[in-house]
């Protein structure tokens, strides 16, 4: 199993070792299915579908997050609102008010939620013991903050904050496109997106294309106008392709 996405964080690794306490620790919140009345759910499996919540080996700890959704269309739910609403109005004499139609849609989804299907959603994360740094293979926002929630309400202790780095992702990419060289043990890909900086947010996009002596130059004029890279492909040591963001998000990891 290879990640395809790091979001990177720093730990205080003097407060977190793997083995018995940590399992015990993360016990407190295991994954059970969506009950009948229950929107969402998550909690932790094994990374290895074996009977162990965690996989340590050399300082490393691979943790695994599963989320259950259950699949509620909100055109089904409003259709069944406006019909009802529209029943109520009838024998009311009256269109019912916000009030009436809140309360008509919290019922409208209290009995619909038995009736739904779910699906499920696995994300993994990697603790690096060794490196006081969390790395969480997710492509949002959103699933890389239900992991650290969900660590938080079950380590007795969570030291977390967010990866800073000497340099902005930015400034460094702007200067490795406008040189037209990485650092030392990467090369520069063919994927890059520079994005304006005023209101209109101009975005141009070099999607598999070669970043030759033509479109370096096309690069340094947009750079030059005051466009900044948001987006830059990169391959470190011929051996790892990704994409690093402005916001130090690692996307499309391939080994």
């Amino acid at each position: 199993m290879f990640f395809k996405n790091l979001k990177i964080y720093k730990l205080d690794g003097d407060k977190l070792t793997p083995g018995v306490s940590l399992t015990e620790q993360l016990a407190r919140g295991p994954f059970e299915r969506c009950a009948s009345n229950q929107p969402m759910s998550r909690g932790w499996v094994s990374p290895r579908n074996d009977s162990e919540l965690i996989h340590a080996q050399d300082g490393n700890v691979l943790i695994a997050l599963r989320t259950e959704e259950r699949i509620m269309p909100s055109s089904a739910i409003n259709r069944e609102v406006a019909e009802r609403a529209e029943k109520m109005a009838a024998e009311q004499g009256y269109k019912p008010g916000r009030k009436q139609l809140r309360e008509l849609k919290e019922r409208v989804i209290e009995e619909l939620m038995p009736r739904t299907l779910t699906k499920q959603h696995t994300t993994f994360a990697w603790i690096d013991l060794n490196n006081n740094t969390l790395a969480i293979d997710a492509s949002t926002e959103g699933k890389a903050e239900a992991v650290i929630e969900h660590l938080r309400n079950c380590l007795d202790e969570f030291p977390i904050k967010p990866l800073h780095t000497n340099v902005s992702p930015q400034s460094a990419m702007a200067d490795w496109l406008a040189s037209g060289e990485a650092p030392a043990g990467f090369t520069i890909d063919r994927d890059c997106e520079l994005k304006s900086v005023g209101e209109e947010k101009a975005t141009v996009r070099y999607v598999r294309h070669p970043l030759g002596d033509e479109v370096h130059a096309e690069i340094q004029s947009h750079l030059a106008a005051g466009k900044l890279p948001t987006k830059l492909a990169l391959t470190w040591d011929d051996r790892v392709s990704f994409v690093l963001t402005d916001g130090m998000h690692i996307k499309r990891l391939a080994f």
